[in-house]
């Protein structure tokens, strides 16, 4: 006990090294922990977007499971024991099995087709009006159906007549009418039955997930009963034969989350089981409409969780860095301490468990609120739209799991032993040595010694080398990011590279400020000279916290970078791909002669008779340019399948034409992708109606030059000279890579054969080739809404077949889940480098500051001023944190401009069209310099407050003591 008061005694005396020192405990642990807790929030809105994707997709409803049970040979006490067995089952286990709320439980029952002929037939002895039928019934349909004509279906027979429903697809299909009478003639009926049409429905809404076929189809050939009186005829009394027995489930999937996944697959194949068990022979239906977007979800899961943890592994260095930055100044600080204890007989060991005891003390805080305090940082990281931008969004369905605290367990362990390091070290030392050391301030650091600045600068390169190379096969070869495996360590080696590069130049900072220092040497006035030769003569105690300072100020802007890069590249993407803002294809008047009728036969005497050649009527192009918001407007002709010919060479290209200036006007581009802007390009040609321009792909396979021409046309319309004007690598919705799939890469010919492309003139294509249908490209003025623009074309009553809209999808990408999680972590990453390098900052300047205090206060007493003394801190702070954040700046741009593009492999590299392109937001280096600004002005200015109150007496007294 009394060991552990004196513990609590001396970290009170030491309270800002010790709170220091929780803070990045706290966060480590905070971080780390949040990683699963953002991990499983993010995958759940991701899985939940999914299959709304789903749903949007296919038009059916996505959280269901439906099962079905097909009788054979049981007897009718059989099937009733393994009906009531199986439903027990679903409500009872099955249905709650999902963890989901369960909103619908619909059973079914089917009747094995009966032959049925109408009452009043007039042919009664012919086979002409028996048609065949399955009786079914589903419980609560009432609740779920609108009658359409009639009446519902009685629970009982009504003067001996069954009582059925109808789609009003069905009545067509059995051509009757309400209150119609059939005739049951099948042998599979023990006793006559009448069947009466009481009335027919349809669905009471539109979206209502209690039907399994959306569209009623599968009741076209079915009379509907009513579900208590089919189950006492089907198998209580077994007066109708009973084919099967199905189950349908329905479940609130938007509650859907991480958690409930394994939960989803493990009852579906226990529904599936359970099925197996209870039939005689393999005749059953088990289906799960979500089971295959899970599947999906999976591998889009997996490759999330690897490059979030490959995000955070900069993070995670730099707050190691941190840990054992503070915990080396403490342990700096009670090396006398430390020293005098070992002189006097304490074991190294007994030292070593005082200072455990306290970092066990504050780990096991630190385990206890940092779970907590991540789930908090996860809140806020859920409402990220992009870097450092916030926005009001539902929230991400975030909670505390049992991985969370694992990870944070392992967390505070690792952070415990990187605390212990220094004072294991520090007890090795006698009084002797400690004094000895004291000395020797210009002792190099190990790290010198033994080269690691250039062993992690040689790793960093090795590492980008092989990147480059693999996402070269990648490219080259149309695979998909997960056909080659992909090293997770590709997205450590910046910290690698961050680290190698500013130990090199701290290397070289000492030859540095002796240059600076005999430049100026006749000129420096005291205060100035005075900071140079401390610094230069004391190096090694400022490199520590300029390495901190260089990597969590480089960390931080290759987290902007990284953010933004993604982010833009995302923009980038969907724009090029699609051209413009709005894409609109309308329906062109043709002759083209009608499709043949489902299953009718084809002649291939009357295919040679029929024209193949398809005329088209062009329709006003001017109401395109009179929709609300249009700025401009252009026809973009597209034929993908256009046949060439040049230098005794042909092939098949891929043909755009266009009208050069409202196409220049209209089009988004990068500039940057060509060696001239697109406008350049567009004019060169506009001069010439015959002038085409080509792509690379199409030159250097075909070795085509500028100059040469080229025969273009397509099937059933003959080639057309064209003359070559230039030569471009990319074109607004061109991408040169090979197709994913479609190389095979043992085939060396075919790894050159990418798509070709060839741009001409739209007027001389129509004339000299054929009129057939373009797009209309338009660009809308950023104040008018989509919506308004949608009004529009409604009014003018334009047949309009498709609309790709580009600021839809921009948003859509804003909001996909895979993109929010990115930025989440880099604005994470960023937040907490500049936290950590305020904290560390003013810590070491404030212990370095009470150590020196003797030295100032002899400052004082020789004669220098209060601002002379401010002024040698400035200076040192100039020369020691001021550099660390220049070159911090500099190699964190230089590791963005190098390893930024490792994050393309996240994404499909070969539709990756533009390519990957490092940015930098005037915006994000504002906020890092003026983040960093902030820090140095208030930490200078809380130093000079320390300086100021410097009593003299005092430090002469210290030093006398």
């Amino acid at each position: 006990m009394a060991l552990f008061v004196m513990i609590i005694r001396k970290m009170v005396q030491n309270k800002w090294l010790v709170s220091s020192l929780f803070i990045g405990l706290l966060m480590s642990v905070a971080l780390v922990s949040s990683m699963p807790i953002y991990s499983e929030a993010i995958l759940s809105r991701m899985l939940v977007k999914d299959l709304e994707t789903m749903q949007t997709q296919t038009g059916t409803y996505p959280g269901t499971h439906y099962s079905k049970l097909f009788f054979t040979k049981e007897t009718p006490d059989q099937m009733n024991r393994i009906y009531n067995r199986v439903s027990t089952f679903i409500k009872e286990e099955g249905a709650p099995g999902f963890q989901l709320p369960v909103q619908e439980i619909v059973t079914d029952l089917q009747s094995k087709s009966l032959k049925i002929r109408p009452q009043d037939d007039p042919e009664p002895d012919t086979k002409r009006n028996v048609k065949s039928v399955a009786l079914r019934s589903f419980t609560d349909l009432e609740k779920h159906i609108k009658l359409t004509d009639g009446s519902m279906p009685a629970a009982q027979p009504v003067d001996g007549v069954y009582e059925v429903l109808l789609t009003e697809r069905a009545l067509i299909q059995y051509k009757t009418i309400v209150g119609a009478v059939f005739t049951v003639e099948d042998d599979k009926v023990a006793v006559p039955i009448k069947l009466k049409v009481a009335g027919t429905f349809e669905k009471l809404q539109d979206d209502d997930s209690y039907f399994r076929d959306t569209d009623l189809s599968d009741l076209t050939n079915s009379f509907v009963m009513n579900d208590q009186f089919a189950y006492q005829q089907m198998l209580k009394d077994s007066i109708i034969p009973i084919a099967g027995a199905g189950w349908f489930i329905v479940v609130d999937y938007s509650k859907m989350e991480l958690q409930h996944v394994d939960d989803f697959i493990a009852t579906s194949n226990s529904i599936r089981d359970t099925m197996l068990k209870n039939v005689t022979m393999y005749q059953m239906v088990s289906e799960s409409r979500a089971l295959e977007a899970i599947a999906a979800y999976m591998d889009r899961a997996a490759q999330l969780r690897t490059l979030m943890w490959s995000l955070n592994v900069p993070v995670l260095i730099m707050l190691g860095f941190y840990m054992f930055m503070v915990s080396n100044l403490i342990a700096d600080r009670q090396k006398n301490e430390i020293a005098v204890l070992r002189s006097r007989g304490a074991a190294r060991w007994q030292v070593v468990t005082s200072y455990a005891v306290e970092g066990l003390l504050l780990s096991g805080i630190a385990f206890g609120l940092g779970p907590l305090l991540g789930m908090m940082l996860t809140e806020v990281l859920g409402a990220s739209s992009g870097f450092l931008e916030f926005v009001q969004r539902v929230r991400l369905p975030v909670r505390v799991t049992e991985e969370a605290y694992q990870y944070g367990a392992i967390a505070a362990g690792a952070c415990f032993i990187i605390m212990l390091i220094p004072i294991i070290l520090a007890t090795r030392v006698t009084i002797v040595g400690h004094k000895q050391q004291m000395a020797r301030l210009t002792k190099s650091p190990l790290w010198h010694k033994i080269f690691l600045d250039v062993i992690a600068i040689a790793l960093a390169l090795y590492g980008l080398n092989t990147f480059k190379k693999r996402l070269a096969d990648l490219q080259s070869l149309g695979l998909n990011a997960n056909d080659l495996t992909i090293d997770p360590l590709q997205f450590v080696i910046p910290a690698l590279f961050i680290m190698g590069g500013g130990l090199l130049l701290l290397r070289l900072y000492p030859w540095v400020l002796r240059l600076v220092y005999w430049i100026g040497k006749k000129w420096w006035p005291p205060s100035v000279y005075a900071t140079l030769i401390q610094v230069g003569r004391s190096s090694s105690q400022y490199q520590f916290l300029m390495i901190f300072l260089i990597m969590t100020i480089a960390t931080g802007v290759f987290s902007a970078s990284a953010a933004r890069t993604i982010n833009n590249n995302t923009e980038d993407r969907i724009q090029y791909g699609n051209g413009a803002e709005i894409v609109l294809t309308q329906q062109w008047v043709n002759d083209a002669p009608p499709p043949p009728p489902p299953g009718a036969p084809s002649s291939g005497a009357d295919a040679a008779v029929t024209d193949p050649v398809v005329h088209y009527l062009e329709p006003s192009f001017d109401p395109f340019t009179k929709l609300p918001g249009v700025e401009h407007a252009a026809k973009v002709f597209t034929k993908n399948d256009a046949s060439f010919s040049v230098n005794d060479q042909s092939g098949v290209a891929r043909l755009m034409g266009i009208d050069t200036f409202d196409f220049g006007n209209t089009t988004w581009f990068r500039d940057s992708l060509l060696d001239y802007p697109i406008n350049d390009y567009l004019n060169l040609i506009a001069v010439d109606p015959t002038a085409v321009l080509i792509s690379s792909t199409l030159a250097k396979q075909k070795n085509v030059k500028a100059g040469d021409t080229i025969w273009v046309g397509w099937e059933d319309v003959p080639q057309q000279p064209f003359k070559v004007y230039g030569i471009i690598d990319y074109f607004p919705t061109f991408n040169p890579n090979p197709p994913i799939g479609s190389v095979d890469a043992s085939d060396e010919e075919t790894i050159s054969n990418a798509p070709m492309l060839i741009v001409g003139h739209l007027p001389r294509i129509q004339v000299q080739l054929a009129l057939e249908p373009y797009d209309v490209w338009i660009k809308l003025d950023s104040d008018t809404p989509t919506a308004d623009f949608y009004e529009g074309i409604s009014e003018q009553k334009m047949s309009i077949t498709k609309i790709v809209n580009t600021r839809e999808e921009l948003a859509r990408a804003k909001n996909d889940p895979f993109l929010m999680a990115l930025n989440g972590v880099l604005t994470l990453g960023f937040v907490l480098s500049i936290l950590v390098s305020f904290i560390g900052f003013l810590l070491y300047w404030v212990l370095s500051l009470r150590g020196r205090t003797l030295q100032n206060g002899i400052l004082r007493a020789i004669g220098l001023s209060l601002r002379q003394l401010i002024t040698m801190l400035a200076v040192e702070q100039l020369f020691t944190s001021g550099v660390a954040v220049l070159i911090g700046i500099g190699i964190g741009n230089l590791t963005s401009q190098l390893y930024v593009p490792n994050f393309q492999i996240a994404f499909n590299p070969s539709s990756l069209v533009p390519p990957f392109k490092v940015m930098f937001e005037a915006a994000d280096l504002a906020r890092i310099y003026t983040l960093v600004g902030i820090m140095l002005l208030v930490g200078l200015g809380i130093l000079a407050f320390m300086l100021s109150r410097l009593r003299i007496h005092q430090a002469i007294k210290l030093g006398e003591d």
